[in-house]
């Protein structure tokens, strides 16, 4: 499927498992996972891991915070994994296993548990990847009750080499997604903002006309 299909076969096939519109917030999200899955699908190379699963999850549901209707997020995640071969509840399992294994070690103890995840030799390294081992040392039972995040991306780097990550890809990705989580946390909180202001105008006119009727 994956050799056959191209970016825009992906699309059409994306639009039809998932036919609702996408508020421009989250559009660049779909847009950008859609066109990742895509040219991974055609990496010989690639083999989705368990880490892989981890960061694909936490990247959509980080940037898919705040979506409405919060229900189509499940349908919105499985549409851009089916148009490009892949499936989202095996991800999503996977995601689950890993992050419940995280939580019971310590995060010096992650080290030698996260061995296990090495990267096959020849095998193609993804920016999600990464992530996924980023999201797993957040879960893991530190001395600080939110461990330091300049902390853990260390931490992931000096990783790098026992996983056969590319160190400096590691770092460059880990600070992006850093930077562009912390903009759409503050994007949906303007939204939000926003339309608590809408809704309070609103009501404020609803009560002066209906004082205005009383009267």
């Amino acid at each position: 499927m994956g050799e056959r299909q191209t970016i825009a076969d992906s699309k059409r096939a994306f639009h039809q498992a998932f036919p609702h519109v996408i508020s421009p917030l989250y559009r660049r999200l779909a847009d950008e996972l859609l066109v990742e899955l895509h040219l991974l699908s055609h990496q010989s190379s690639f083999e989705p891991t368990p880490l892989f699963a981890v960061g694909l999850c936490t990247v959509f549901d980080t940037f898919s915070q705040g979506y409405r209707p919060e229900q189509h997020t499940s349908g919105l995640l499985a549409a851009l994994c089916s148009s490009n071969g892949y499936d989202a509840d095996t991800f999503r399992n996977e995601s689950k296993t890993c992050i419940e294994a995280a939580k019971s070690k310590s995060i010096d103890a992650m080290e030698s548990h996260l061995a296990g995840y090495k990267l096959g030799e020849g095998s193609h390294y993804s920016r999600l990847m990464a992530i996924g081992v980023f999201r797993l040392f957040e879960e893991a039972k530190g001395d600080a009750e939110q461990p330091d995040e300049a902390e853990l991306r260390k931490r992931c780097k000096e990783m790098a080499t026992a996983l056969n990550f590319p160190a400096e890809r590691v770092e460059k990705d880990l600070s992006l997604f850093a930077s562009n989580s912390e903009r759409m946390t503050m994007a949906v909180e303007l939204v939000q903002e926003t339309i608590a202001a809408e809704r309070r105008k609103k009501e404020r006119r609803q009560a002066e006309q209906a004082q205005r009727s009383e009267s």
